[in-house]
């Protein structure tokens, strides 16, 4: 009996924390949001600028190795 007690203890404590967790969360404020948002923007653009770059460079290596084929 004791395996089904603990088997039935995951959930429950799972749920306890879940429930501690989201009454501690907060809003973010005004000047956070925006700190948040400029970090994911440049995010956006770096990821983005590698990713031409890569193109930019696969595009001639590519012609290489098909128009030597």
């Amino acid at each position: 009996m004791s395996d089904m007690q603990e088997f039935l203890e995951i959930p429950k404590d799972f749920v306890k924390d879940g429930t501690q967790f989201l009454t501690r969360c907060t809003k973010p404020d005004q000047r956070e949001f925006i700190q948040i948002s400029k970090a994911v923007g440049v995010g956006f653009l770096v990821m983005g600028a590698i990713g031409y770059l890569i193109k930019l460079i696969h595009i001639p290596v590519n012609n290489i190795l098909v128009g030597a084929a």
